[in-house]
C-alpha cells in the first residue's frame, strides 16, 4: 500500500528546500530510501527498486554508474594494505598463507562494503536534486537545470 508523501518542491515556492545530506546518505547505506528512511532501497544485490513501497518516491533515475566500485576499492585497498604490511612485518607468515587469505579477505569487504557504498550514494544523489531526482525536471535523468525557464519569467 502506498502511503501518499508529502510535495517537497512546488512552482508557488520557486527555491527547492535543503535537503540533509547525512541522514539521506545514512539511509542510502543502510539501504534504505533516501526520502523516508523506510522503504527499501535495493530488491536484489546491487538492483535498485523503481520507487520506494513506503513514500513512493522514484529511484529508478539514479546514475551511481562506476562511482561506488571506485570508492570501493578505495576504502577495501586502504583497509587491505595496511592490515597486510602490519601482519608481514609482526608475524611474517607463509606465503601460502597470505595468498589464501587477503584475496579472500578482500574479496569479502568488496562485496559488503558495495551496497553501503551505492546507497550513500544514491542518498546523496538524492539529496542533491541530481539525475531526475530534481522535480523541475520531469523525470529526465540528462537534465542539468540549464535552459530552465521559471514560470515568472514569462514565455
Amino acid at each position: 500500500m502506498m502511503v501518499e508523501r508529502p510535495a517537497t518542491w512546488t512552482r508557488q515556492g520557486g527555491e527547492l528546500p535543503k535537503r540533509d545530506r547525512a541522514s539521506a546518505l545514512m539511509r542510502g547505506a543502510c539501504h534504505r530510501c533516501p526520502t523516508c528512511g523506510k522503504g527499501a532501497l535495493y530488491r536484489a544485490y546491487l538492483k535498485t527498486v523503481d520507487a520506494c513501497s513506503a513514500c513512493g518516491e522514484p529511484l529508478h533515475h539514479h546514475r551511481a554508474d562506476d562511482a561506488p566500485p571506485y570508492f570501493t576499492i578505495a576504502i577495501v585497498g586502504k583497509i587491505i594494505v595496511p592490515l597486510v604490511l602490519l601482519v608481514e612485518q609482526s608475524y611474517k607468515p607463509d606465503l601460502w598463507l597470505q595468498a589464501a587469505v587477503w584475496p579472500l579477505l578482500a574479496v569479502i569487504l568488496t562485496l559488503v562494503t558495495l551496497p553501503l557504498v551505492k546507497g550513500a550514494l544514491v542518498g546523496y544523489q538524492w539529496a542533491l536534486y541530481m539525475h531526475g531526482f530534481d522535480p523541475r525536471s520531469g523525470g529526465d535523468e540528462s537534465w542539468d537545470g540549464v535552459g530552465f525557464q521559471s514560470w515568472r519569467d514569462g514565455p
